[in-house]
């Protein structure tokens, strides 16, 4: 079971770097389902683990490294999409369609990332651990959770935009790309205040420093 939960977290991993072509292409329903898939398997290696008591270090650091990757692999694609996507909504509004709507939640999420490596980078030059929370709904997994959902709303949302004479479905979730990209700022608080957890934690890890 250790090797079967290992592997998900090497499936996240390439679903990761899979996803960029399919952007690049415009396959936005092959990236939808992609990154689903690579969501889905985040719950999945962590209820098994939990369950058949099977966690490693190294199942911890593929898990780790699987979650940044898939998320901010597609936090730095989302700008790329066309930002017209909005038409589809019944409750448009000029500031929507504005690019930086989108880039300022994804540079200030990947700027915390950044900035909490940066954090354990050092500790660890200091042989001081920062392990992530354990608690299972710990802020950073909040965080995480809220940020795959709104990035898949948002896919969606352009997925059944390419999907033709399909203006029924339009009609019906003609509220994804508000619901998306709120989601991205909500993701945007939920890091903020992760990043604030852990400026404490570091906090407190220096006084162990001599």
């Amino acid at each position: 079971m250790k090797t079967f939960v290992n592997f998900l977290s090497i499936f996240r991993i390439a679903t990761a770097f899979a996803i960029i072509p399919t952007m690049m292409f415009n396959w936005y329903l092959v990236t939808f389902i992609l990154f689903a898939l690579g969501s889905a398997s985040d719950w999945f290696d962590g209820f098994l683990a939990r369950k058949y008591n099977c966690c490693s270090k190294l199942g911890g650091v593929l898990d780790h490294i699987g979650d940044k990757l898939l998320v901010c692999n597609a936090l730095i694609l989302l700008p790329f999409i066309p930002v017209d996507i909005t038409f589809i909504s019944t409750f448009y509004t000029p500031i929507m369609n504005k690019l930086w709507f989108f880039v300022i939640p994804v540079i200030l999420m990947i700027d915390r990332e950044l900035y909490i490596s940066g954090l354990r980078e050092f500790l660890g030059t200091q042989k001081i651990e920062m392990p992530v929370p354990k608690a299972r709904f710990s802020m950073g997994k909040i965080k995480t959770t809220v940020q795959m959902i709104a990035i898949a709303i948002i896919l969606l949302a352009v997925s059944v935009h390419k999907i033709p004479g399909n203006k029924t479905l339009l009609y019906i979730l003609s509220s994804l790309p508000e619901i998306g990209i709120a989601g991205l700022w909500m993701a945007l608080v939920c890091s903020l205040w992760s990043a604030t957890q852990y400026t404490f934690t570091f906090a407190e890890k220096l006084k162990k420093i001599k």
